[in-house]
């Protein structure tokens, strides 16, 4: 089914946007041929079902709006299912989402269209979430498209492949995990805050994250989308464990995040300016989750103008809570366990900005891609670039 919406702007969140400049040639088409993924829990589509590892989400409720838990760590879809979709002149417009690496059946033509490499509890640091078990960090993922790759060489030839690389879209989102299962595990990192501070440890992530970002630009990936982290002193995990906050975000965790967000900032830009043919782009997703936390009642403005013959729900009025997790069981912010068979599930997912003690809603996500300025080039878009361009959502 196909939605048209015109691009909206919101109040506090154009600013932020405005310079994001992220993603696809939507608007100003240029044929998008494959979408490959990397990244955590946040655009896991299951690949952690393969592993044994504590960080799972394939049981319900889980996926309840998905149609069936899947492993994405979210009710519906993930930020790279809607992406995937996006589908004006068919320029991203894929049939199917992208699927997951370690699935038996993502092989042969089917890597040909991108692969998701992410893994829920992956970080930059390998040794980023041992806590869980099992987990595909950010250097192993990038083991694993070169495995990808090798075999997509042999199924098209050397020409061709590279060809495919360079219009392909490169989508990295990592770096939450570092903090929240290495970092600031309660008690577990005491010792490590006291030795490693904030500057040194943000700058061991930020060196691994430049030898990682240009590995991929040596196997091929030209056009590469890098988010940085969001507001993780405000989920409701870190809420529930550090109660002397009270109704406030926690305020150390957000300043790590701001720490990482300008060095990473920084590297994008040298990066983009420093490699050949490159096309890399920083994406804020710290400002716009903020704004959304901060106004989530005025976000009204998803309205289709076209509706199929097919039901499909959609978000038309404004979120009513933005600190608790909408799948709970223990906490002040519903924040302390994992969403599980055992959880209780709020009856209107689309009024919750939080699913779970750490992952968004599809509705955050859908709202989070409003007004966002897809391109490929680093540039600022003022609001009359904006006001013209229409998206088709296909779902």
């Amino acid at each position: 089914m196909d939605f048209i919406f015109n691009r909206q702007i919101i109040g506090g969140i154009v600013p932020a946007l405005l310079t994001v400049s992220i993603l696809v040639e939507i608007c100003f088409a240029q044929n998008v041929p494959a979408y490959f993924v990397f990244g955590d829990s946040l655009v896991d589509p299951g690949n952690n079902n393969y592993i044994v590892t504590l960080a799972k989400a394939n049981y319900i409720p889980n996926g309840i709006d998905f149609g069936m838990p899947t492993g994405r760590f979210t009710n519906g879809r993930t930020v790279v299912d809607i992406i995937g979709n996006f589908s004006p002149g068919q320029e991203l417009g894929f049939k199917d989402y992208v699927p997951p690496y370690l699935a038996p059946t993502t092989a042969g033509a089917v890597m040909l269209q991108g692969v998701n490499y992410a893994s829920g509890g992956g970080g930059i640091l390998n040794e980023t979430g041992k806590i869980f078990g099992g987990r595909l960090n950010l250097d192993a993922q990038i083991d694993n498209f070169a495995n990808s790759r090798q075999d997509i060489i042999s199924s098209i030839g050397a020409p061709e492949a590279l060809t495919l690389f360079g219009k392909a879209f490169f989508f990295v989102t990592i770096g939450s995990n570092d903090f929240l299962d290495n970092y600031l595990i309660p008690v577990i990192s005491a010792v490590k805050q006291k030795l490693v501070t904030p500057n040194v440890f943000v700058g061991a992530m930020i060196s691994r994250y430049r030898l990682q970002l240009m590995r991929l630009y040596n196997l091929g990936a030209r056009k590469i989308i890098v988010a940085n982290v969001g507001r993780i002193g405000c989920v409701p995990y870190q809420r529930d464990i550090n109660l002397f906050t009270g109704d406030a975000c926690v305020s150390f965790s957000n300043q790590l995040d701001q720490l990482f967000n300008a060095e990473l900032k920084s590297l994008i830009t040298d990066l983009s300016t420093n490699l050949q043919g490159s096309k890399f782009v920083y994406a804020d997703a710290y400002s716009i989750v903020e704004d959304i936390q901060k106004n989530y009642i005025s976000y009204e403005e998803f309205e289709p103008c076209l509706r199929s013959k097919e039901n499909f729900m959609f978000y038309l009025t404004g979120f009513e809570n933005a600190n608790s997790a909408c799948c709970y069981l223990v906490g002040r912010f519903e924040g302390l366990t994992p969403c599980g068979s055992l959880s209780k599930v709020c009856s209107d997912r689309s009024k919750y900005v939080f699913w779970d003690p750490f992952h968004p809603t599809e509705a955050t996500i859908m709202f989070s891609l409003q007004g966002i300025s897809w391109m490929v080039t680093p540039m600022t878009y003022t609001h009359e670039h904006w006001a013209t361009c229409s998206i088709v959502i296909k779902a």
